[in-house]
């Protein structure tokens, strides 16, 4: 999963920005449709709530998360990821620029 580069797909101009700002993404579409989001979210601490599972893979920065109905925080960084089941949520605290790759479905 981890590279540099997405190839072939095409970018939505228009951000997402999601906490006045602490987290902007642009979604990324590839041609069977399928889609991705490519983001920084800043120094904060979030609850994101997922409507379709996701895998969150770190590209640079860490991060501690915390999945719903956990009690322990993890801390993830560079090439590391996590998944979120569908309907959920996770809480995320992060202390310096965190870069992901978010992977719906």
């Amino acid at each position: 999963m981890m590279n540099d580069r997405i190839e072939g797909v095409a970018v939505l101009k228009q951000a997402n920005v999601y906490f006045d700002g602490k987290c902007v993404s642009h979604t990324v579409q590839f041609a069977d449709g399928s889609k991705k989001s490519v983001g920084v979210i800043l120094p904060a601490s979030l609850t994101f709530n997922t409507g379709v599972p996701e895998i969150m893979e770190g590209v640079a920065g860490s991060c501690r998360v915390r999945l719903r109905g956990e009690s322990q925080w993890k801390t993830y960084t560079a090439g590391e990821s996590f998944e979120v089941p569908a309907n959920s949520s996770f809480e995320i605290e992060v202390e310096a620029p965190y870069h992901y790759v978010c992977h719906f479905g």
